[in-house]
């Protein structure tokens, strides 16, 4: 996997990966036509693509492309960042890569910012994937916090009253297992253990990015929803404590291209376990 430094024309630098070639070419459109995924991590990861999914992808013919969201990594910090924001990055990326057209995907905190390039990137963007992803704060007729485990209620009230409080909660915050279910804890055991190698460097380096993600999550996205256009495919545990289920159904009623499929009994995490599927549909709307 190649590692590469974006230059931004605010003088920002956005971290890229890139899986390169494989037989997947450069991109829907590209010069060889094959299909590019570019990943939104969560939060608080690194950007690293997900290795979990690689042999699927290598099936497909898949190349990987994402980068360190601004704050993480060897991304530039951007205080103030919205959802919204990251569109432009990723255009910034795929036009240094010389990639045309794209699919996206995101888990967790990456789902908005995938459902941000589907809805604001029409012309580039032929399929989402959102997984275990936040529906917009100001959700009309969703109890947004309802399900949520404790410890994520009082990170994102924290966020809602601003950066001091999200910086003060963060100070004193300690990792909370009664987040993930049974079945995560599994996964996180087992194949998921992937997760070990991109949130442990998040981590290591500070709150930064982990703060500004989640005042973004509170804040206006600066995109709504139903204005995407190309195929969306929702993931959704139906005992995810992290995103409760209602987000994803929520999401689902709200994008008119939409397809929820729920995992039973699938929490946070082991509802990745539909990723080597959701790769197959992005192959197929992508045509």
């Amino acid at each position: 996997m190649a590692e590469s430094d974006v230059e931004l024309d605010d003088g920002r630098r956005l971290h890229v990966y890139d899986t390169g070639d494989g037989g997947s070419g450069t991109g829907v459109g590209g010069r060889d036509g094959g299909l590019v995924v570019l990943w939104h991590h969560g939060t608080p990861n690194i950007g690293t693509p997900p290795a979990p999914l690689f042999p699927a992808a290598a099936r497909l013919g898949v190349r990987w492309v994402s980068y360190d969201r601004p704050g993480y990594g060897g991304s530039t910090p951007h205080p103030g960042r919205d959802v919204a924001s990251a569109t432009a990055d990723v255009r910034a990326v795929a036009d240094a890569l010389g990639i045309g057209r794209f699919a996206v995907m995101g888990h967790s905190g990456g789902g908005p910012h995938a459902l941000a390039c589907g809805a604001l990137l029409p012309e580039r963007v032929v399929g989402v994937v959102a997984v275990s992803g936040l529906a917009p704060y100001d959700a009309a007729g969703l109890d947004w916090f309802a399900g949520m485990t404790p410890s994520g209620v009082a990170g994102l009230r924290a966020a809602a009253d601003g950066r001091a409080a999200k910086e003060a909660h963060e100070a004193g915050a300690a990792y909370d297992p009664e987040m993930f279910t049974p079945a995560d804890h599994a996964a996180l055991a087992g194949t998921w253990s992937w997760f070990d190698e991109v949130v442990g460097p998040a981590v290591a380096a500070g709150p930064g990015g982990l703060v500004d993600d989640d005042l973004a999550y509170v804040a206006p996205w600066g995109f709504d929803p139903a204005r995407i256009t190309a195929p969306v495919l929702l993931l959704h545990g139906d005992e995810d404590r992290v995103v409760p289920a209602s987000h994803g159904r929520w999401l689902a009623a709200r994008c008119p291209t939409a397809i929820l499929r729920p995992g039973a009994g699938d929490g946070h995490i082991s509802v990745l376990r539909g990723g080597p599927e959701a790769l197959e549909w992005l192959a197929g709307v992508a045509g």
